[in-house]
């Protein structure tokens, strides 16, 4: 069950980064991209939104499988499913951070014929990352508890390793599955009472 948690860790670990990155990426490109970019960017991460992680998981793996690598790391591949899954939530709130900003500084830098990156860089992006941070934060939390999904396509993370344990001795399941339950409980709860509290200290800011 260590072995499973740890597993856990990592997918969430490498999931959290692509979801983090992929979703400014995606955010930025929907709100300034050109037309041909936003319009299929929209309607793919529609797409991803409006259908079931585990169907996705479903036909990236099979996909992956005969059409690519049948070696091809259950890891990687969840992993990649799992990130790109939560980019498309992270990048709608990343989004709402960005139209969140007063319309006065977007004409203030305009005003000041500020390069675009300078903008960006220096007045955009730090305060939609304040602002964003918590959401962004329970988005991470709600992946975490879903990493379990990745089985499926035999990753060995918590619940598969109390599959394996049960199948292999006909007996353990409930206590397996208590533990798994006990031990992303310990894990998560923790994170999200911190995002909490993240999430009131911001709202009573003024910046």
């Amino acid at each position: 069950m260590w072995d499973g948690f740890l597993v856990v860790l990592q997918v969430t670990l490498v999931a959290g980064v692509i979801a983090v990155v992929l979703g400014l990426l995606v955010a930025v490109g929907e709100r300034n991209g050109p037309a041909w970019l936003r319009r299929p960017l929209s309607g793919a991460f529609q797409f991803i939104r409006n259908t079931p992680l585990l169907v996705q998981v479903l036909i990236v793996w099979t996909a992956t499988s005969l059409y690519v690598n049948p070696d091809w790391s259950a890891f990687a591949v969840g992993s990649a499913v799992l990130g790109v899954h939560y980019a498309s939530y992270t990048s709608e709130t990343y989004r709402a951070g960005i139209d969140a900003i007063p319309k006065g500084q977007w004409e203030a830098a305009t005003a000041l014929n500020l390069p675009t990156r300078r903008v960006w860089g220096a007045v955009v992006l730090p305060q939609m990352a304040r602002r964003s941070a918590a959401a962004v934060g329970n988005w991470i939390i709600a992946m975490f508890k879903e990493v379990p999904t990745l089985f499926v396509i035999g990753v060995m993370e918590m619940i598969a390793e109390a599959r394996a344990f049960q199948g292999q001795h006909y007996t353990g399941a409930v206590e397996g599955y208590t533990i798994a339950g006990l031990l992303f409980l310990a894990a998560s709860y923790p994170v999200a009472v911190a995002m909490r509290r993240l999430e009131i200290r911001l709202a009573k800011s003024h910046y």
